[in-house]
């Protein structure tokens, strides 16, 4: 947790912008999978290392063409490879994003729930009979 509490406060302009931003996002993503995972782990992963490979092959494979056959689709391949380069530094973004989202959403709820103790403290320390309850064991920082 931060040493000062979280200061975020968003106007009901920029949550509008925000959800235009991300339904436009989704509708402009629609052709993006999802996995099971009993399939993510069946299938090949193009890698940090086996990438260069990858390439390799597919630009070896395109200068000779006779090696290709009808059970070989060579464009599909180069088109699959042109869309990973192209959604590539997009997810790049999108995963920084989502990282400062939920490290932002974790430092607010550390901050809800430091006020939320020392509040509880007060309130028992007066004696106020409207004292919450805590239905979990909870550790202060």
């Amino acid at each position: 947790m931060s040493e000062e509490p979280m200061s975020l406060a968003f106007t009901v302009e920029d949550l509008d912008a925000v959800d235009a931003a991300l339904t436009m996002l989704e509708a402009r993503l629609a052709a993006l999978v999802s996995l099971r995972q009993e399939v993510r782990q069946g299938w090949a992963r193009m890698g940090e290392v086996s990438e260069l490979f990858c390439r390799q092959t597919l630009a070896a494979m395109a200068e000779r063409p006779p090696v290709s056959s009808v059970t070989f689709d060579l464009s599909r391949a180069q088109a699959d490879l042109a869309a990973a380069d192209a959604l590539h530094p997009r997810l790049l973004r999108l995963r920084r994003l989502a990282d400062r989202a939920e490290d932002s959403e974790l430092a607010l709820g550390a901050d809800v729930m430091v006020a939320a103790l020392q509040a509880h403290a007060l309130l028992e320390a007066a004696g106020d009979d409207v004292v919450p309850v805590l239905s979990c064991e909870v550790r202060a920082a």
